[in-house]
């Protein structure tokens, strides 16, 4: 029996915090302490983050903290359409928390300012990657992460469904923000991009990871329905 709405946009608000608090963490020591953490360590604070907060919630809520998850899902028939809206909005507060506890927990003592935390949070493209060619790599990455999610979540004929669900999700997000991210910004997540440019009053390249990981949440769930093993 699923728990009652309250309690699972409680737990959606809560891990998108805890999840997004040990990415952006990662971010920001990097930040605060050059050579402290290297890319690879931030890839990990935001993959095992993930993978730790669905162990924590996943039962309660699904663990979604992305509303990309959540469109896709219920465009799979995996998560009811009417609990959409609430669901992103449970996770843009605990995103949006999340956001402003860290540009002001890592800025207190050290020496980097808050509007430069600020600044690294925030997804842009990379090196000489264009908007349309970040947009379209969120796109693809944001499909294939709900081609994951649908099997090891939600198909109950995948041998692999299950407890395992959490880590090989959080694999994926640390292997994309390994391999893509760089050129994309490595967001996959709406929710991500949003809270800290709303915290930092930065909407420059936004669009691109409202847009990219929406439309591909929606491609991955609806192509996931058309193959999945548990299908009637």
């Amino acid at each position: 029996m699923a728990a009652p709405i309250q309690k699972r946009l409680a737990a959606e608000a809560i891990g998108t915090f805890g999840f997004f608090f040990l990415g952006f963490s990662g971010v920001a020591v990097a930040t605060e302490i050059p050579d402290s953490i290297p890319s690879l360590g931030i890839a990990a604070g935001f993959g095992f983050g993930l993978a730790l907060m669905i162990t924590a919630f996943g039962h309660v809520s699904g663990g979604h903290y992305n509303p990309a998850v959540t469109l896709g899902l219920a465009l799979g028939g995996k998560h009811p359409m009417k609990e959409v809206a609430p669901y992103w909005a449970a996770q843009i507060v605990g995103g949006l928390i999340a956001a402003y506890t860290v540009r002001h927990v890592y800025t207190g003592s050290g020496t980097v300012s808050g509007s430069d935390l600020a600044g690294a949070l925030i997804n842009h493209p990379g090196g000489a990657t264009s908007q349309t060619g970040a947009l379209v790599i969120e796109v693809i990455a944001t499909a294939l992460f709900l081609l994951v999610i649908s099997s090891v979540a939600t198909d109950t004929g995948a041998p692999w469904n299950g407890v395992m669900a959490p880590w090989l999700i959080g694999l994926f997000v640390f292997v994309g923000a390994n391999v893509v991210g760089p050129a994309s910004g490595g967001s996959f997540n709406p929710a991500r991009s949003l809270a800290p440019a709303l915290a930092a009053g930065d909407f420059s390249d936004l669009w691109i990871y409202l847009v990219g990981p929406l439309v591909g949440g929606a491609i991955g769930g609806l192509v996931f329905k058309s193959l999945r093993s548990d299908a009637a």
